[in-house]
């Protein structure tokens, strides 16, 4: 599991309460499930935010550490953990602020000023704010592949989403060319075998948006 990094490193440095995780009673296959149809509902009306949309108030630390928490419930094939999180602290807006105006430049060297103000200012949108990080693979677990490693984390980001849901924020993930680039992988001290695949913005909906059309299962689910 990732720990918090060193002070006086360059990266965001994560308080170790948040891995203070509370330990359950773990549920077992004979308890019968009581709230299927409010995890139905929950389900039903989960929608992505986008981060613009996102102000406060957001979840304080009780809550994003039950965040983390969710997240922890994915399968994990192996019990291997090929995934991690650093979440984005207050202190922490501007340095990511300043890597995404790096990014921007590594793309295009003659970014115009608005452009690189606009960069810089998305790393202020939404009150919690976590880098979602994948190890796809590793010398110590090769026989796990990286699809599995990524549906844990894709896992893990759903458990997240749905609890926010559940906590009344809005939630969504967000990406984009940046996460290639070098100035951020610099800022997250990622390995050469990790890869930063999006953020989850968490915090109250400033204006609610009309559901999408979702599918139907009969356009995705055949029967062999």
């Amino acid at each position: 599991m990732p720990m918090p990094a060193e002070p006086g490193t360059n990266s965001i440095e994560l308080p170790s309460a948040y891995f203070d995780f509370p330990m359950s009673n773990a549920m077992t296959l004979a308890e019968p499930i009581d709230y299927a149809e409010l995890i139905c509902e929950l389900v039903r009306k989960r929608q992505q935010t986008s981060p613009k949309r996102l102000g406060e108030p957001g979840p304080d630390a009780g809550q994003v550490r039950e965040l983390f928490t969710a997240a922890a419930q994915a399968p994990d094939h192996g019990l291997i953990l090929p995934w991690r999180f650093v979440h984005v602290s207050d202190a922490g807006r501007q340095r990511l602020g300043e890597a995404f105006v790096q990014a921007l430049l590594e793309r295009d060297p003659d970014a115009t000023a608005q452009q690189r103000s606009e960069a810089r200012a998305k790393a202020a949108r939404a009150p919690f704010l976590a880098l979602a990080i994948a190890r796809p693979h590793d010398d110590a677990s090769p026989e796990i592949p990286p699809r599995e490693r990524l549906v844990s984390l894709g896992c893990a980001l759903q458990n997240m989403l749905l609890l926010a849901h559940a906590q009344g924020f809005g939630a969504g993930l967000v990406s984009g060319q940046a996460m290639e680039s070098r100035a951020l992988r610099d800022l997250f001290r990622l390995a050469d075998n990790e890869q930063a695949v999006c953020f989850i913005a968490v915090g109250t909906v400033a204006k609610a948006k009309t559901s999408r059309v979702r599918p139907s299962p009969v356009d995705f689910v055949e029967t062999l």
